[in-house]
């Protein structure tokens, strides 16, 4: 049986400038040269400083010292200042970007919102401020061949990049695949090691094989197998897959002092159960599921000698 896959984010040419203002989003209250270093070791120190002095001069960073030491810090993305010597067209269309937060804006809404009709404009507008770093195009999953515009400091919400389960627009269901079976194999074992250390009390054995989406994440987390960083949340919808299989059931459990106050906060938490009803043997063979098997003969040119899906299937 094959090694589980590890989901590898696509490598790209690291955009340092990108990276510093990720970076000062992550520490508000500034960041030093050494904290850089660390997160673009493949970079010198003069890529290092060129992009610091770009940005400094585009008035995306402030200069600050702190005792002995420089620090880096993001500047508020005040229109007015970051716009300084545009025209009003440009302004205007920054403004509108701005507006969209981080779940950005049509090429199409942005013309409406401000009215410009020439589309030839509205273009040489976005390219110049995206050559200035403040504002930046993201292909959205919900359109692959289009791009919303966002602030260029911005982290893209999860319902413009798809989350965790899409890379580069596209549906990474094998990993998705393997995440859930995880997680079931973990709920699994939950169960067993419940009946395995309260034997002789239903009640105590039944609370003890549910777990949070938490301890999954943590399982998931440890076992390595996604180079993506998950939250709760994110499990919580893995878990869900399951329930939706009927290979779970979801309860809640509430937590606090008393476990009877108003001040309690009740936590979601899953147990593995078995199927209402097994899969059919011939639905879990390729043939079950083979788009193509009214045409499929022994001696014809699709066939069970030559189908790679049956020898796959028989391998594993």
């Amino acid at each position: 049986m094959a090694a589980p896959m590890v989901k590898q984010e696509p490598a790209e040419e690291v955009d340092i400038e990108a990276k510093i203002i990720e970076l000062c989003g992550q520490n508000p209250k500034g960041i030093t040269d050494d904290v850089i270093k660390l997160a673009v070791p493949q970079c010198d120190i003069q890529q290092r400083v060129t992009a610091v002095n770009r940005l400094l001069s585009t008035n995306r960073l402030e200069l600050l010292k702190s005792g002995a030491k420089l620090l880096y810090r993001l500047k508020d993305p005040d229109s007015a200042s970051q716009v300084k010597g545009a025209d009003t067209e440009e302004k205007v269309v920054f403004q509108i970007i701005k507006d969209s937060q981080n779940k950005g804006i049509w090429t199409r809404d942005i013309r409406i919102k401000s009215n410009l009709k020439n589309i030839q404009v509205l273009n040489k507008i976005l390219k110049n401020l995206e050559s200035k770093k403040l504002i930046k195009a993201v292909k959205s999953v919900n359109a692959s061949k289009k791009k919303v515009y966002m602030l260029y400091n911005l982290e893209p919400d999860q319902s413009v990049t798809g989350g965790p389960w899409y890379s580069a627009s596209e549906f990474e269901s094998e990993f998705v695949e393997i995440l859930n079976a995880q997680a079931h194999k973990f709920l699994q074992q939950r169960v067993v090691d419940a009946h395995k250390v309260y034997p002789e009390e239903p009640w105590t054995r039944l609370q003890a094989s549910y777990a949070s989406a938490e301890d999954v994440l943590k399982y998931i987390t440890n076992l390595g197998i996604s180079k993506v960083n998950l939250s709760v949340k994110d499990m919580e919808s893995i878990l869900d897959t399951l329930i939706f299989d009927g290979k779970a059931e979801l309860s809640a459990r509430t937590t606090g002092a008393s476990g009877m106050t108003s001040g309690d906060t009740s936590v979601k938490i899953y147990r593995a159960v078995k199927p209402l009803s097994d899969t059919s043997a011939l639905v879990r063979t390729p043939c079950g599921v083979c788009p193509v098997i009214s045409r499929c003969t022994v001696d014809g040119l699709i066939s069970p000698k030559t189908c790679v899906y049956m020898k796959d299937w028989l391998d594993f």
